[in-house]
């Protein structure tokens, strides 16, 4: 059974539904210059192929939006605040007051329908300007800058938005090191200490965060966001149970610094054995204790381990890597389905931790087609979604019933959007069908696809409709 007060919603991401990219004082962010997705080489200066900057129009179109996500009963809606609308290079002193007053409307757009915001301070959208004259998150200036942003940020919306999360996907820097952390420098180029200076600046700017945050406001709420990906043994052979605890490890640790403040002592063999200095100042230790209030995470998919050099092949699509697991399906993207992944990760996370957990991104990308319904009206019949949202869900219950405590869940893509992994639109993951296509025709429509009204039913019911289905 779900909580009486479980925050049901969805989450989206600025850069990936608001277009607007230079609207408004709005400087560039590195979304801006990833037009094919977060695989492909950047360009120097945005192209006119990149869906991003125009995106599905959340910037013209949010009072639209957030009365459908009304309509569906969201309790939640996670978003985030694109740092270059407030700072459009990120170093200024002072903050572009149209940024500020977008998201303040945005915000009162949402409690006047009781839905409270969940907002993500960085999500994959470093200004531009911090990566090419500082190498991103490299840099130690950038904790300064991000300081000036949150407190510019937390004063301003310090009554109209109670949870808070600092970086989002922390833990993808290690795959991703431009997307997730503005690092100019080649991927192929970096080191290994040099990655981890970046890490540890973020740490310590999200412990700042949190620090800020209780000062200005002691009724925040702020979590950790990470990428949740458990790690199976790919055989019951100890050499492969050792290595999915490694490769857990590297995952962990960021949960690990954010829950308890310190490093743990598995990174620090990590660091003496492949010769990985990094530079820590006392002052920096000591902020490190400023822990989050909860954890969330977003999970899609479960991964394998082994230690056998000729079965270590990575799975098409995972991220941070990862065996395929030989029982499982995948995605049309290649990400393999696990519902029972949710529940196992929910029992660790709160064993290892006793922090409420917040699961903040979960859901399918498909390709969905539109057509018309008895009553001629568009639609996606989109049986396959709610098929592995109910599967997903009815493992998130278990959870609870197993004592997790879970404060909420928030579907991936409520609204159609575009992929960040891809930069499509045609993998899309929401209740809402938005009529765009890759090729930047149509009219930028909403339709409400068939598990718009059953997550309705699901969040009207608090979630005994699952069981009614089954």
């Amino acid at each position: 059974m779900f909580p009486e007060k479980f925050l049901w919603g969805g989450a989206v991401a600025a850069n990936q539904c608001e277009g607007a990219y230079q609207e408004d004082g709005k400087g560039l962010s590195i979304q801006d210059v990833t037009p094919h997705g977060i695989k492909t080489p950047r360009t120097k200066m945005p192209t006119e192929n990149n869906m991003k900057l125009e995106g599905i129009d959340f910037y013209h179109r949010y009072k639209e939006d957030v009365k459908l996500f009304a309509e569906m009963g969201f309790k939640v809606f996670r978003t985030s605040i694109a740092w270059s609308r407030i700072f459009p290079k990120g170093d200024e002193t002072e903050p572009n007051e149209a940024g500020l007053q977008f998201y303040e409307d945005l915000f009162a757009e949402c409690k006047k329908y009781g839905i409270e915001p969940l907002v993500t301070l960085s999500h994959y959208e470093t200004p531009l300007y911090l990566a090419e004259k500082y190498d991103g998150w490299i840099n130690p200036k950038l904790i300064e800058f991000y300081k000036r942003y949150v407190r510019t940020v937390f004063e301003r919306y310090k009554d109209q938005v109670k949870y808070w999360l600092t970086f989002n996907e922390i833990n993808s820097i290690l795959h991703e090191p431009f997307m997730s952390g503005g690092i100019n420098t080649p991927k192929s180029e970096l080191s290994e200490s040099q990655l981890y200076q970046a890490i540890h600046h973020e740490l310590v700017a999200s412990a700042w965060a949190v620090k800020i945050g209780h000062e200005i406001n002691p009724q925040f709420q702020i979590g950790c966001m990470v990428l949740s990906m458990p790690v199976y043994p790919l055989t019951p052979n100890p050499d492969d149970v050792i290595a999915a605890m490694q490769a857990d490890h590297k995952n962990s640790f960021f949960t690990d610094v954010h829950v308890r403040g310190t490093y743990p002592g598995y990174m620090k063999r990590y660091f003496r054995e492949h010769k990985i200095q990094i530079n820590v100042t006392e002052e920096e230790i000591e902020i490190l204790k400023h822990t989050v209030d909860f954890i969330s995470f977003s999970y899609y998919m479960s991964v394998c381990a082994t230690a056998d050099p000729e079965k270590n092949k990575r799975g098409e699509g995972n991220l941070l890597g990862g065996v395929p697991n030989p029982t499982l399906e995948a995605s049309e993207w290649g990400w393999q389905i696990d519902p029972q992944g949710l529940r196992n990760v929910l029992n660790q996370l709160w064993d290892k931790y006793q922090k409420p957990l917040f699961i903040v991104e979960n859901g399918l990308g498909a390709v969905d087609r539109l057509v018309e319904n008895e009553s001629e009206e568009k639609t996606v019949e989109d049986d396959y979604r709610i098929e592995y949202l109910r599967n997903h869900l009815l493992q998130l219950e278990e959870a609870i019933e197993d004592g997790v405590e879970v404060m909420g869940y928030t579907t991936w893509g409520c609204i159609d959007l575009v992929s960040a992994s891809t930069a499509e639109l045609k993998k899309r993951y929401g209740f809402i069908y938005v009529d765009r296509n890759d090729d930047g025709t149509g009219t930028l429509e909403r339709y409400k696809k068939k598990s718009f009204y059953w997550y309705q039913k699901v969040i009207e019911t608090n979630g005994t409709s699952l069981r009614e289905e089954k």
